[in-house]
C-alpha cells in the first residue's frame, strides 16, 4: 500500500491573522519565461521550494528563469508552523534526482543555481549525499557555475553532510552555504518544531569556516518577534562569520498554520537593513516580499 501522508492540523489553526494584508505586499503573476520554466521543472518530476512551499515570488522568479530546486522528494520529516511543504515519511531516496537537476539547469541556461530540500531525518546522512551528488553533477557539466545550498540542520551528522558535501567541489569552485534560522530563540517552540537554535548556529559556522565558503541565514518577521529580538539574532549570525542576510515577511500559506502577528512596515525593513549593513554583512535583502532564494544570484 502506498505511504500516507499525515497533513497537521496545529491548535492555532483557528487564530486569525493580524488584520487585512497591507497594500504593499503584492505578488506578481507569471509571464515570461514562466512557462519554459515550468516545462523544464514539471518534464522531469523535480520539485522546486516555489511551489511546495508557495512562495509569493514564483511568478515573478519564474518569469526571469530561474527557480529553486528542492531535493529528496516533496515530503518532510518534521512539521514546522510556518511551512506549507506537507510533512509524513518520504520515499525512498531517487539516486536519478540530481542528474534530472543538473539537466533542467543545462536547459534553462542558468549561471546560478538554487538547491535547497526537505529535512531528512530518516537517513543517516540528512540527504547530503543527494547534495553532494547534485553539485557533482551541475559542475560536470557546466565549470564555475554558481552554486548556493540551502541545506537543513542535518541534525545529528553536521560534520560528515558538510564534508561529503565540499568533497563535491574542485578546488576552485566557491559555494553559498545558506541555512536559514527562520527565527528568533523565543518563538522556536511554535515556529520550528525539532529544530534547535544553537544547533543551526553551529551548522552555520562550521560551513563557514571551509575554504570558498560564504554563508547565509534568513529570517521571517511577522510572528511576534520583539525589534530588538531581531537585532539579537543578526549579531549572533555576524559573530560566527554569517555574511549574507534575508529578512521578509511571514505570510501565512493556510489557515492550518501560524497566523500573521504583524505585518511588518517597509520602513521598518528599512531600519533593519540599515542595522545589518551596520554590523558587517555583506549582501542583504530585506523587504516583504524577500525570500532566502529572492535574487540570490545578485
Amino acid at each position: 500500500m502506498p505511504r500516507e501522508t499525515v497533513i497537521p492540523v496545529f491548535d492555532h489553526s483557528a487564530t486569525p491573522n493580524a488584520g487585512r494584508m497591507p497594500s504593499w505586499i503584492r505578488q506578481s503573476l507569471g509571464g515570461g519565461a514562466y512557462g519554459s520554466t515550468a516545462d523544464a521543472v514539471h518534464g522531469p518530476g523535480l520539485h522546486t521550494v516555489c511551489e511546495e512551499a508557495r512562495c509569493p515570488n514564483q511568478g515573478e522568479c519564474w518569469s526571469r528563469g530561474t527557480a529553486t530546486f528542492m531535493l529528496l522528494g516533496d515530503t518532510c520529516t518534521r512539521a514546522c508552523g510556518f511551512c506549507a511543504v506537507k510533512t509524513g515519511r518520504p520515499p525512498l531516496t531517487d539516486t536519478g534526482e540530481p542528474a534530472r537537476v543538473a539537466e533542467a539547469v543545462q536547459r534553462l541556461g542558468l549561471d546560478y543555481v538554487v538547491l535547497t530540500s526537505v529535512n531528512r531525518d530518516d537517513l543517516d546522512d540528512g540527504g547530503a549525499g543527494i547534495f553532494a551528488d547534485t553539485c557533482r553533477e551541475l559542475l560536470a557539466r557546466r565549470s564555475g557555475i554558481g552554486l548556493e545550498l540551502l541545506t537543513p540542520d542535518f541534525r545529528g551528522c553536521q560534520e560528515p553532510a558538510i564534508e561529503r558535501v565540499m568533497a563535491a567541489l574542485g578546488p576552485d569552485d566557491r559555494l553559498v552555504w545558506g541555512h536559514n534560522v527562520e527565527t528568533v530563540p523565543s518563538l522556536y517552540r511554535s515556529v520550528r518544531k525539532g529544530a534547535k537554535y544553537e544547533r543551526s548556529l553551529r551548522l552555520l559556522e562550521q560551513a563557514g569556516k571551509k575554504e570558498r565558503v560564504q554563508t547565509k541565514s534568513a529570517l521571517m518577521l511577522g510572528l511576534g518577534e520583539t525589534f530588538d529580538e531581531v537585532l539579537e539574532v543578526m549579531r549572533d549570525l555576524r559573530a560566527i562569520g554569517v555574511q549574507r542576510l534575508a529578512l521578509g515577511q511571514y505570510l501565512r500559506p493556510t489557515r492550518y498554520h501560524l497566523p500573521v502577528r504583524e505585518y511588518v512596515h517597509p520602513d521598518t525593513f528599512a531600519v533593519y537593513e540599515a542595522e545589518a549593513k551596520d554590523l558587517g554583512f555583506d549582501w542583504v535583502k530585506a523587504g516583504a516580499m524577500v525570500r532566502s532564494s529572492y535574487h540570490a544570484e545578485e
